[in-house]
């Protein structure tokens, strides 16, 4: 079996798992990004994760990092990692957008993937005057949007007229070089979302949750035809707490717990903002978690062989990508990196590995 790759969850709206911790700053800004990306890929790091909100979800009166321009000048700094950029299909055209792709593909020399999310913050929309359909009506528009981006990604020269786009003729160019299109990764766990991810998807980003309902996730979507497609590949969001034993691991979460119940009522806000029918919200909200998408949810909190144990476990299943969360993000990354991925077998480069890195 292949060793598992390791990504980061690019801080875009500040902490991951409390935004009042006197350890980190809760700080978005794209200086602090641009480092710790450097960071993360001279550590050895195989992607990052640029999540898309034009607002922060919790507090719009904090800072939001925008993830295309951002996604765009990592792509000219870094030299190796991965670079997964979210992607909400109301917020641009499909041709709009698979040019965006493209061009950020040749600038990363085949290193970009999109990340296709169909959206779960109503206000984010309706502020700006966007329409925000029920939940099967935007994976059905995200689908057809998706369908056209992929093609157009291909080099196609694409005529289409479907219920929500209307496309004569047109391809893009210059093509990608390096490979038939960049990656398409998605996520969510609805009904509708399990059928795009098998028609569209090259990787399927899970939440964090326990290993058995990981594994009941993976058999889904195995078993569901993919046309020419090749097999589909699976990634897991999730929060890492490690230490020399459990018992200092644990005590980690629960100060991260305690910190996160200060939370409470920015959690309270954001939620009044959220579809009720996105599967990943009822999910995240049957356990007491930190961090995003799952987070501590799926249970790698534990001493750095216990960490690597579940990890390995996960591995074992079929998740191929693992999409992580720390906090604090740059010194319990560095722990992760120098702790735990070895006991993986996964490659850890010296800080000066990374050529442009300064």
């Amino acid at each position: 079996m292949t060793l598992p790759r390791f990504g980061v969850w690019a801080p875009v709206h500040g902490s991951r798992a409390a935004h009042h911790d006197p350890d980190e700053p809760d700080d978005a800004s794209w200086a602090r990004n641009r480092a710790l990306v450097l960071e993360a890929e001279a550590l050895g790091f195989d992607a990052v994760l640029v999540a898309q909100h034009t607002v922060n979800p919790y507090d719009d009166a904090r800072d939001q990092l925008e993830t295309w321009t951002a996604t765009a000048a990592l792509a000219a700094l870094t030299r190796r990692i991965e670079l997964i950029a979210a992607i909400k299909p109301g917020l641009f055209h499909p041709v709009v957008l698979a040019k965006m792709a493209l061009q950020i593909e040749h600038i990363s020399e085949g290193r970009f993937a999109l990340n296709l999310v169909n959206a779960w913050n109503a206000t984010e929309f309706e502020a700006a005057g966007l329409p925000f359909p029920e939940h099967d009506a935007r994976y059905a528009y995200g689908a057809e949007w998706i369908g056209l981006v992929s093609r157009l990604m291909r080099g196609e020269r694409v005529s289409h007229e479907g219920r929500h786009f209307r496309v004569s003729g047109l391809q893009l160019r210059p093509a990608d070089p390096w490979r038939a299109r960049p990656r398409i990764y998605l996520g969510g766990e609805s009904e509708p979302a399990r059928a795009l991810v098998a028609a569209e998807g090259d990787v399927w980003f899970i939440n964090g949750q326990p290993l058995d309902a990981v594994r009941g996730l993976i058999a889904d979507a195995a078993a569901r035809p993919r046309g020419d497609l090749p097999p589909l590949r699976f990634g897991l969001s999730a929060f890492v707490i490690a230490r020399e034993t459990d018992e200092e691991a644990e005590a980690e979460h629960a100060r991260l717990l305690a910190l996160a119940d200060g939370d409470a009522g920015l959690r309270a806000a954001s939620r009044t903002r959220v579809d009720p029918a996105v599967v990943m919200i009822r999910t995240m909200a049957q356990a007491r978690a930190v961090g995003t998408n799952g987070g501590t949810a799926a249970g790698l909190v534990g001493s750095y062989a216990t960490v690597a144990a579940r990890l390995a476990a996960f591995h074992a299943a079929g998740v191929v990508l693992f999409m992580l969360q720390f906090q604090p993000f740059e010194a319990e990354m560095r722990r992760c990196a120098e702790r735990v991925r070895p006991l993986l077998g996964a490659r850890t480069l010296p800080s000066s590995a990374a050529s442009g890195i300064v």
